[in-house]
């Protein structure tokens, strides 16, 4: 962590435990970790995954239950990639941790045409990959390092191209049963995390497989809350917090609500009063 004057540290204190209080709120909120726990911490090299550790590593230390954490970082074998970095950091820390090879990046560059976006089959490789290992060393919980931002641009994108009303969950059972994902940053704003990054001086590791392409439709969609948030400040959480309350009865999935089963009781033996048409 670099050296921080006087009002520096004040102010990374109190962005510090704000963001700690977030990531203890929702890992209670929605019971993310509970005792006996191995917890599988998916580092990227971003700023995102970065602070989550640190964030769990902190808590683990007053956490009123007990559990491990593991950092796996999954080297997708991108050109250029710095290998080194990850291990001399975590060594540093003297945590747990893996490097899982995989050449995902041959993959995807041989399968998308040139231009495309690459990200949605990047990250189906990447989840099955870390799937797969968190159930060989025994992980409990594998927590990915989304915040709210996150969760809420993917409403949007949902919205906009799927014709679908979801995002991210906080906590989900993967599709084979066999994994709990959990994403404690639930209620972690980006600025707060990227100035969390700054001030801890993270050594952070770009992607250059699809971090670069700006025409994807999550970076159209990252700009147009941007633009919201400056107009308006404190929408973005606002519309977060329209995911925690949700009234199925007045949307119109039928799947979701029974609206078969509105009806009301009518009394057919009341006789309406007789009508004068010619007063009408």
């Amino acid at each position: 962590m670099r050296e921080l004057s006087k009002k520096e540290k004040t102010e990374f204190n109190k962005l510090q435990k704000r963001l700690r209080r977030h990531v203890g709120n929702a890992l209670a909120d929605y019971c993310m970790i509970e005792p006996g726990d191995r917890v599988m911490v998916c580092l990227s090299g971003g700023k995102d995954s970065y602070a989550m550790l640190d964030i769990l590593r902190n808590l683990q230390r007053n956490a009123p239950v007990e559990f491990e954490l593991v950092a796996v970082n999954l080297d997708q074998k991108q050109p250029g990639f710095p290998e080194q970095v990850l291990p001399e950091y975590l060594d540093g820390l003297g945590i747990p941790y893996y490097i899982l090879e995989k050449d995902t990046y041959s993959i995807v560059k041989q399968v998308i045409p040139e231009g495309k976006t690459t990200c949605g089959l990047c990250s189906r490789l990447r989840r099955g990959s870390l799937y797969g290992f968190a159930q060989s060393i025994g992980a409990s919980k594998i927590a990915l390092g989304h915040h709210r931002d996150d969760i809420v641009e993917t409403l949007f994108l949902n919205m906009f191209f799927n014709g679908s009303l979801k995002a991210m969950p906080p906590k989900l059972l993967s599709d084979d049963g066999r994994n709990v994902v959990i994403r404690p940053m639930a209620y972690c704003k980006e600025q707060d995390l990227a100035e969390f990054a700054a001030y801890k001086a993270f050594p952070i590791i770009p992607c250059n497989l699809c971090g670069s392409q700006d025409h994807l439709q999550r970076v159209h969609v990252k700009h147009m809350l941007k633009d919201w948030e400056r107009q308006y400040p404190g929408r973005t959480e606002t519309i977060f917090r329209s995911i925690r309350n949700v009234a199925p009865s007045q949307l119109a999935d039928t799947h979701l609500f029974d609206f078969g089963a509105l009806t009301v009781s009518v009394d057919r033996s009341l006789h309406l009063p007789a009508i004068n048409v010619a007063n009408l």
